[in-house]
């Protein structure tokens, strides 16, 4: 960075300002730690985040999909997947042992960091008790990039050994879009059905892309049972 004012570097930004003044690529650049013979820290890491498709990008990019980038190299890139694992970890453990999750928000940010930027598509289940709180999350099923296959016999055996109340229905589309589809509507529909046979409320079904949510509840979209 020796074509970079002293007070612009970003450890000398991130001393003074502290890291809530700096830039994506800024942040990235200190992760890194040194660029490489043809790229300063800074290029480096611009291209880094340009190959990923935004910041957003790097969770769902992992280790070979960084290293064959051009001045990144394998240390480079186990550097950036630990620096963005940590990130999601601070979220994931700083939320309460047992939260209580009552709107469809609440379940979007209790999820979001942990799921929403899966590379392929997941489908779990949150179990709640009669209180709404988390007994706890399974993953069930894991697809392809497009599809993923599960079967109410599958969520309500967990549901049951959990002794839960009701279940939240989640997954992600990697696609970025979280609007739902009609196999989404079909499958959510099924389980609102065997649900009322069981005697364990299907309260929601939410979907999640990156940052962003869509709740059936929310969109009055979640099917009545019987």
């Amino acid at each position: 960075m020796k074509d970079v004012a002293p007070q612009d570097r970003p450890r000398e930004k991130l001393e003074r300002l502290g890291a809530h003044g700096l830039g994506d690529n800024e942040l990235v650049a200190l992760v890194l730690g040194s660029g490489s013979r043809e790229a300063g820290a800074l290029a480096l890491a611009n291209r880094l985040i340009a190959s990923a498709g935004g910041l957003h990008g790097l969770p769902r990019v992992g280790v070979d999909g960084l290293r064959h980038l051009e001045g990144v190299g394998p240390a480079k890139a186990a550097q950036i997947v630990a620096a963005v694992e940590l990130g999601r970890r601070t979220l994931v453990r700083g939320v309460a042992d047992r939260p209580r999750l009552s709107t469809p928000r609440q379940l979007a940010t209790f999820l979001l960091p942990q799921y929403g930027t899966c590379a392929v598509e997941q489908f779990g289940i949150v179990m709640l008790d009669t209180k709404h709180r988390v007994i706890r999350v399974r993953i069930l099923s894991v697809g392809s990039l497009d599809s993923t296959i599960v079967h109410p016999r599958e969520v309500f055996r967990e549901a049951s050994a959990a002794s839960a109340a009701a279940v939240v229905l989640f997954h992600n589309h990697p696609s970025g879009d979280p609007t739902p589809s009609p196999d989404d509507l079909a499958l959510t529909a099924r389980m609102v059905s065997a649900g009322d046979i069981m005697g364990i409320d299907v309260v929601d079904h939410v979907i999640l892309a990156d940052q962003r949510y869509f709740s059936l509840v929310e969109s009055g979209r979640l099917p009545l049972p019987g």
